[in-house]
């Protein structure tokens, strides 16, 4: 397979991810003979059979499985002194756990917008731009996206983020802005991968897994929809958050369980100015290692 690079923003490098579960990736989603006869007869219907990922999900919860923490955060090099505590139940614990609020600050400009989640960041100006970045002729299909013919046309000629949050990451996400949302809706369906390995084959997974869709109306960024994108081993999405009451930057609106898993934010067209960084590293087809709280952009106008 190839290497999954993106650029880590704290230090500017570019940098090579370790990825947990490579092998399982490599069988399928690779390019061996193997990995295709698999991906042919059987991934489909495995992706789509929900026990699966939440028996696997249900095991990371039992109490033994924590005897995998302090090996998972050695090999990782995950930073423990970010945590809000010191042990975990279980390793899912350890999955969704909390941090300490002083490493996480919130960049206080009201007209800036941040980071909703620590993760790796693509962003489009424009949601058309999204079709090519993992393989070219593929076509990122806004309506089988939303699902919802008057929110496609609003987004349209939008502009588009996507932050992949990988098993090592902090897998709590929040509202990147002042705002109040409203009731979640659920699309049903499997749970492909998302990792860039899958996505370069079949950029349809976005579209096809199961998603939960929030609008939020925001006082500087117009009406926002955030979605939640679950992944293969993710046991759920929970929200956290209360619908209809008003919620300031940074604050929780939920966190995954165990498994990669993805946010995908649309804005309006003509509110936000994706900052110049994020933009330029995903021109060159890179993804940006970034934490939440830091900044994402501002106002297109202001």
């Amino acid at each position: 397979m190839n290497p999954v690079e993106f650029i880590d923003r704290k230090t500017g490098r570019l940098e090579t991810e370790r990825i947990y579960g490579r092998w399982a990736l490599s069988l399928l989603y690779g390019e061996s003979i193997l990995a295709r006869v698999f991906a042919f007869f059987f991934l489909p219907a495995l992706a789509r059979i929900a026990w699966i990922s939440k028996f696997y999900g249900y095991l990371q919860k039992k109490p033994k499985s924590a005897h995998k923490t302090e090996r998972f955060i050695r090999e990782f090099q995950v930073d423990k002194t970010e945590f809000l505590k010191d042990r975990f139940d279980s390793f899912n614990d350890f999955f969704i756990r909390k941090l300490k609020p002083e490493v996480r600050p919130i960049d206080p400009d009201p007209k800036k917008i941040v980071l909703p989640a620590d993760g790796r960041y693509l962003v489009f100006p424009n949601v058309s731009q999204a079709d090519h970045f993992y393989v070219k002729g593929q076509t990122f299909d806004l309506h089988s996206f939303l699902r919802n013919p008057e929110l496609s046309r609003r987004y349209l000629n939008g502009a588009m983020l996507i932050a992949r949050l990988c098993p090592t990451d902090y897998h709590r996400f929040h509202f990147p802005c002042d705002g109040v949302p409203g009731s979640s809706t659920l699309i049903k369906g499997p749970l492909f991968s998302v990792n860039p390995i899958a996505l370069r084959k079949k950029l349809s997974i976005l579209s096809e897994n199961r998603r939960v869709i929030t609008e939020i109306k925001t006082n500087h960024f117009g009406a926002i929809l955030y979605v939640e994108v679950g992944a293969t081993c993710v046991g759920s999405i929970h929200q956290t958050y209360i619908p209809g009451r008003s919620v300031k930057k940074g604050e929780e609106k939920g966190y995954f369980s165990f498994g990669g898993s993805s946010l995908v934010l649309l804005f309006e067209k003509g509110v936000i100015r994706f900052d110049e960084d994020l933009v330029l590293n995903s021109q060159k087809g890179l993804e940006t290692k970034g934490l939440f709280g830091t900044s994402l952009g501002s106002l297109l106008f202001g």
